[in-house]
């Protein structure tokens, strides 16, 4: 206290208040350091022990919260082991109820199959009979038909021999004088037969040729067809085409999902191998059953394709032999069918051409032969023949007199043809005539320009006459010049 009143009592200079008040700055500021330092190592300190605080209790939270996800993943994961688990039993299930189901559809398949097998062959027994009940009624028909015209043929045979016998002598009579009209018509028969033989050749030709051309015009046609059928072949597997394409696209889309499932599969089997440490029992028990269950499954397929081949194989078998055995009736129908129509129509035409026999045929079916009776004498041996040809001759003796009575309708046939043509010439030529003649009496142009057959040069006219046909006379003489004149009059009187 002394001091202080000691130093306030002297009075200080401005020089030492300003070092004063400078000693006192520095003193407060070193204070404020000394604070500052001491507020800075408090607050270092508290926030060391606050963090070294903050990550003890971090770490316990961290462990806590390990412990808490531990129990909740234990949890799911065995939620989802127990849903893996129910799922695999219903697929399984599921798996037995597919196989229960295919082998229930092979059973009744195969029940189908020997049902189908049994009528079948049922249906081709009944066949069988049927065919065998019409055989053999096809069969007493026709003895039926041959006994009743073996009965006729023999009464029409005896008939024919008494005839023959009653009109033998008169039959020898008439001999001498048949001899020389025989060789009046032989030699006429001659000349007949070799213009008529020189026609049929002609029309042989024509007819060859015309075949021909209408053989080249059906090639033609069939090669069309089958361009046709070719091009319409195109044209209907163009759509299919199309589809395919369209499977493909579609094909190669599967794919591709699958195969992006497959690679979702592989990343789930890669999340999956943590877990199978705990599950090795398991997966082990169940793969060995679904090992089991996948060779129940291929030997049930392999029994399944077996079947399936037989089935296929024997109802491929069973569908031939049916086609065959319809083909073979259908065949024997149209051929039992042209038989029988083939008779009923030799019947009806010899029915009919025995209404339109003449009563010289009634007598005599056979003409005479023309050889002499030297010639009919001459036996031929057999054993002469030396080609297949003469043997085949000699074979067919016994149909002499049914190529007798041929021949003679034939000749007589193609006499009348010729006959006709001939007619059908002198009629186009009277037409002509006719025509000219019309022409002559009418005036025109067209008419003025060609020749008029009232015209008369050196006492004939232009009009053109028909052919005189010539007539054969005994003794081979020529007939005298005959000609036909008919007034145009007489002839317009007629027509128009």
């Amino acid at each position: 206290m002394s001091k202080k009143g000691k130093k306030a009592k002297m009075p200080l200079s401005d020089e030492e208040q300003l070092l004063l008040f400078q000693q006192k700055l520095l003193a407060e500021e070193e204070m404020a350091k000394k604070k500052e330092r001491l507020l800075n190592q408090f607050l270092k300190d508290k926030l060391a022990k606050e963090e070294h605080n903050c990550a003890l209790n971090l770490s316990k939270i961290n462990t806590q919260w390990r412990t808490v996800l531990r129990e909740v993943k234990t949890r799911e994961l065995h939620k989802d082991i127990e849903i893996l688990s129910r799922t695999f039993e219903r697929v399984v299930d599921c798996k037995d109820g597919v196989i229960k189901s295919l082998v229930k559809d092979l059973s009744e398949a195969e029940e189908q199959y020997a049902h189908a097998l049994r009528s079948h062959l049922h249906n081709i027994d009944q066949l069988l009979a049927l065919q065998r009940r019409r055989l053999s009624l096809l069969e007493e028909s026709y003895n039926v038909e041959l006994e009743a015209l073996t009965k006729e043929f023999e009464t029409e045979r005896k008939t024919i021999i008494d005839q023959h016998e009653k009109e033998i002598h008169y039959l020898q009579d008439v001999f001498v004088a048949m001899e020389q009209n025989c060789l009046d018509s032989e030699y006429e028969s001659k000349l007949e037969f070799q213009s008529m033989w020189e026609d049929l050749k002609n029309k042989n030709l024509e007819e060859k040729h015309f075949l021909r051309l209408q053989l080249e015009h059906t090639v033609e046609d069939l090669w069309r067809r089958f361009q046709d059928a070719l091009k319409n072949y195109t044209d209907a597997t163009e759509d299919r085409k199309i589809a395919f394409e369209t499977l493909k696209a579609k094909d190669e889309k599967s794919c591709k999902e699958i195969e992006a499932q497959m690679k979702k599969i592989q990343r789930l089997q890669d999340s999956i191998i943590i877990l199978k440490g705990k599950i090795m029992v398991h997966g082990r028990e169940s793969e060995e059953q679904n090992q089991d269950i996948r060779e129940d499954k291929e030997l049930v397929l392999v029994q399944l394709r077996k079947l399936k081949a037989q089935r296929t194989q024997a109802r491929g078998i069973s569908q031939e032999n049916l086609v065959k055995l319809t083909l073979e009736s259908n065949a024997t129908l149209k051929a039992l069918r042209k038989i029988v129509d083939k008779g009923e129509k030799v019947l009806k035409l010899a029915e009919i051409c025995r209404k339109f026999e003449t009563e010289e045929e009634k007598v005599l079916p056979f003409y005479s032969s023309v050889l002499t009776p030297e010639e009919q004498d001459i036996k031929i041996d057999p054993e002469e023949f030396t080609e297949e040809l003469g043997k085949v001759i000699m074979d067919y003796i016994g149909m002499e007199n049914f190529w007798k009575r041929y021949n003679k309708v034939k000749l007589e046939q193609l006499s009348l043809q010729h006959r006709r043509a001939q007619l059908l010439e002198i009629n186009e030529k009277l037409r002509e005539m006719l025509k000219q003649y019309l022409d002559g009496i009418s005036v025109s142009d067209e008419v003025l320009s060609q020749l008029s057959p009232r015209f008369i040069v050196n006492q004939s006219r232009n009009l053109p006459q028909p052919p005189s046909m010539p007539t054969a006379q005994p003794g081979g003489q020529k007939p005298p010049a005959t000609y036909n004149i008919i007034e145009a009059a007489h002839v317009i009187a007629h027509i128009l």
